[in-house]
């Protein structure tokens, strides 16, 4: 459903309207909560039935067989060998489990999720009538989506990113005090097409925001996603994944045999970064581009992104034995500096006791010269 097209300005992208003209305006209005972001590149699967929610928490990585009405979680499907193959932001509304999963798997994950009922009393059905809108909780973009939902007197259904948090169950490999995450009340309301339609009829090109600021907002919080951090070699270690994706002493489900050596014994095979982008180029890198340490290529970058706050950002997915210090990302030819912020450490599992550290952003003051008399 195309969404925002009639607002002036609005320039479209591949799945989605990217921005209305002013993305780094619209960034900002996103992150205060004023602006809602129509997520036409997320797809909503209904899961109903009685046996819904205990049938789910046997076949992945999360554990939500008591999710009350209301709650949202999020969970991985993976393979025999523990690597990422699906993932999926979860609210449940006490009849219906709804997942939001990226465009581009919500198929594969229904076809998936079908194929794995047998017996159980549960249903599965693709919804793209369904409508999604993002946007960060406590301003008035919350209290629009909330009135056009409610006209009929139910409440909106809002899936809330766990990715604030870390999860029950989960565990934090960033060695950060300050995680980015935790300041971004990122929010998803799942609205019917009417509801849509008069949600989009009161809100004027002020109220909106585009694709690529949503974007913005993810990489800067160090979020993950399928569409952008997954591959066929991805484990969740690899991007923090079992923050919130992961409960790690719950019962046995497909890949944990690998989840639990890994996160035990450390060292998966490669790592999540972000990357601070010199700014003195224009163009920004595309995401793929591969980095460098020196002369050797160490991996590649996976989302980018132009902040309104810190500039051109990157997370980058690299070897395990890549160094810690500033790196070089090749695009077009062109050496990029790119400062570097571990976010998962080369022994990931294996540091759960260690001293938190800060992250770069937050440069420490300068000294006092009064203390040293």
């Amino acid at each position: 459903m195309a969404l925002f097209e009639g607002i002036e300005g609005a320039v479209a992208g591949e799945a989605g309207i990217a921005h209305f003209g002013d993305p780094v305006r619209e960034q900002r209005r996103l992150a205060a909560g004023d602006a809602l972001a129509a997520l036409a590149d997320r797809t909503v699967i209904e899961v109903a039935g009685p046996e819904r929610l205990g049938w789910l928490d046997s076949i992945t990585s999360q554990s939500v067989g008591r999710l009350a009405a209301g709650d949202s979680t999020e969970l991985l499907v993976l393979d025999p060998q523990g690597r990422v193959e699906h993932a999926a932001g979860v609210v449940d509304d006490g009849n219906s489990t709804w997942l939001i999963a990226d465009a581009a798997d919500a198929e594969a994950l229904a076809t998936w999720l079908t194929r794995m009922k047998f017996r159980t009393q549960a249903t599965v059905e693709l919804r793209p009538d369904l409508v999604l809108f993002g946007f960060v909780d406590g301003g008035s973009a919350a209290r629009s989506l909330h009135a056009a939902a409610s006209a009929d007197g139910r409440a909106p259904l809002v899936w809330e990113d766990p990715w604030q948090h870390v999860a029950v169950g989960g565990h934090q490999y960033s060695e950060v005090v300050d995680h980015p995450g935790a300041s971004l009340a990122w929010r998803v309301g799942i609205l019917s097409a009417d509801e849509a339609d008069a949600l989009s009829a009161v809100v004027d090109r002020d109220a909106v925001a585009g694709l690529l600021a949503a974007e913005a907002l993810r990489i800067a919080a160090w979020r993950p996603r399928w569409a952008s951090e997954v591959d066929d070699r991805s484990l969740p270690h690899e991007s923090d994944w079992i923050r919130t994706a992961v409960h790690l002493s719950k019962g046995c489900y497909r890949g944990q045999e690998t989840v639990a050596k890994v996160h035990n014994l450390g060292h998966p095979p490669r790592r999540l970064a972000a990357l601070q982008l010199d700014g003195s180029d224009a163009v920004l890198p595309e995401p793929g581009s591969p980095v460098f340490a020196g002369d050797d290529e160490i991996g590649h970058l996976t989302s980018v992104a132009r902040h309104h706050e810190d500039g051109p950002i990157a997370l980058a997915i690299l070897s395990r034995r890549a160094p810690v210090g500033d790196l070089i990302v090749r695009a077009d030819g062109i050496d990029i500096a790119a400062s570097q912020q571990v976010i998962v450490p080369a022994d990931a599992g294996a540091v759960a006791d260690i001293p938190r550290l800060t992250r770069l952003s937050r440069r420490p003051s300068a000294p006092d010269p009064r203390d040293a008399r």
